[in-house]
């Protein structure tokens, strides 16, 4: 069977006197062209809100608002967070708070160690949209009004903790949560509390030696 033809008036004077015919694509595939067309314009409005969606200062049903304010080391703070983004991660490269490590990535190693509302909290495995309006603490917060150290800091420097001193950020942030919930723990009770803050360097001891000075001078 021959492929379907088009007339194209004004073309009929052309040639011999027969109606000069063009061959184009068959009606089932232009309604199929028609129907795709269709579905990329729908896609995309769908992706990306739609041209009314960009204008709304309300976001599009279902969608995740991204300018949040955080509660940070006392002080509010306005940032624009992804859905999937990591309280790690906004911490660090959006906030500029590098004193929280980021070492496994994954919940195991305790170096993002941080306080939310008196309970330490791995910060790599907290989405920073679950943090809410709770009341964050890092490393950075326990610094004086005049730049001197917190007694815990110090304590941890009098005893050696630190050694490389990747991971005494995490292992500060857990005492301080710690000697806020129980000012006077045991030892057993401070190596529990740091059970989960490793340290390459093997420095346990020294850690929970800073931990138990910090607490007698509480």
């Amino acid at each position: 069977m021959k492929d379907p033809v088009t007339f194209y008036p004004g073309e009929s004077g052309r040639g011999t006197g027969v109606s000069v015919l063009k061959n184009k694509a068959s009606r089932r595939a232009f309604i199929k062209g028609v129907i795709a067309s269709g579905a990329i314009a729908g896609s995309s409005t769908f992706l990306f809100g739609g041209i009314g969606g960009c204008s709304s200062d309300q976001p599009a049903a279902g969608a995740v608002e991204r300018l949040l304010s955080l509660n940070v080391n006392g002080r509010v703070r306005r940032v624009d967070v992804l859905p999937n983004e990591t309280l790690a991660m906004t911490l660090r490269y959006k906030l500029g708070l590098t004193g929280t490590k980021l070492s496994c990535d994954r919940g195991e190693c305790g170096a993002c160690t941080v306080v939310i509302d008196g309970v330490s909290t791995y910060s790599c495995s907290t989405l920073t949209h679950m943090v809410g309006n709770r009341q964050v603490r890092t490393i950075e917060g326990l610094e004086g009004p005049d730049g001197e150290l917190h007694p815990i800091q110090q304590a941890f420097i009098d005893e050696l903790g630190p050694q490389c001193g990747f991971c005494t950020p995490g292992q500060i942030m857990s005492t301080v949560a710690l000697l806020e919930a129980n000012p006077n723990p045991t030892r057993d009770e401070a190596r529990h509390a740091l059970s989960g803050n490793l340290c390459r360097c093997g420095a346990y001891d020294h850690y929970l030696n800073s931990v138990m000075r910090a607490a007698q001078g509480a």
